[in-house]
């Protein structure tokens, strides 16, 4: 009971730095917020680049690395509501991809979908917290967590390590792949 609170405390710890950021970005680049002159193809760009880092960063949660797969594992209670967060998922990385086309041409419509892929992946943090982790916590088995809580502690380990050396996976490299081929490398990574 300890370990499962303790990991969906840490859970609800990085999904709230999650929602802030989104939502700082949103508040930042919302369509509304640019009075008179419209934005410059400069901060078109640094509006996308901004995108991309909160995307993955909400990408490479421990949520979506820990909990998603054990909760997958457990049949098809909690099949559709992974379903359902994984459509709002691609449905976030279809605006970002909107936006990012968008900001190539100087496009105004770059801030409508940044603000719509904003939206997207508020809506996605909001079902987690809601319906997510309750879900989890009731249908993921004590020695589940256990697990889950030892890989959270070594990745956070393995991140300050790398932090500290200045290593690291390579995100590029890593981005367009399939989430099997992503997760299959992040596993490799954190258990190396």
């Amino acid at each position: 009971m300890l370990t499962s609170t303790y990991t969906l405390v840490a859970l609800s710890v990085e999904q709230a730095r999650t929602r802030i950021e989104v939502q700082a970005l949103l508040e930042r680049w919302r369509p509304c917020a640019w009075w008179g002159e419209p934005p410059s193809m400069r901060q078109y760009e640094q509006a996308c680049d901004a995108l991309r880092q909160v995307c993955e960063a909400c990408h490479w949660r421990k949520l979506d690395k820990f909990v998603l797969p054990a909760l997958r594992r457990r049949g098809e209670d909690a099949a559709r509501l992974v379903a359902e967060l994984d459509g709002l998922g691609r449905q976030a990385l279809e605006a970002r991809q909107a936006a990012q086309a968008a900001a190539v041409d100087g496009d105004p419509g770059c801030l409508a979908a940044l603000e719509r892929c904003c939206e997207l992946l508020l809506e996605r943090l909001e079902r987690e917290e809601r319906e997510l982790l309750p879900l989890a916590r009731t249908m993921i088995p004590g020695e589940t967590w256990f697990a889950i809580a030892n890989q959270m502690l070594a990745h956070d380990a393995h991140q300050s390590e790398n932090r500290g050396e200045g290593r690291g996976p390579d995100m590029g490299v890593m981005r367009g792949l399939p989430p099997a081929e992503i997760s299959s490398r992040q596993n490799r990574l954190c258990h190396s």
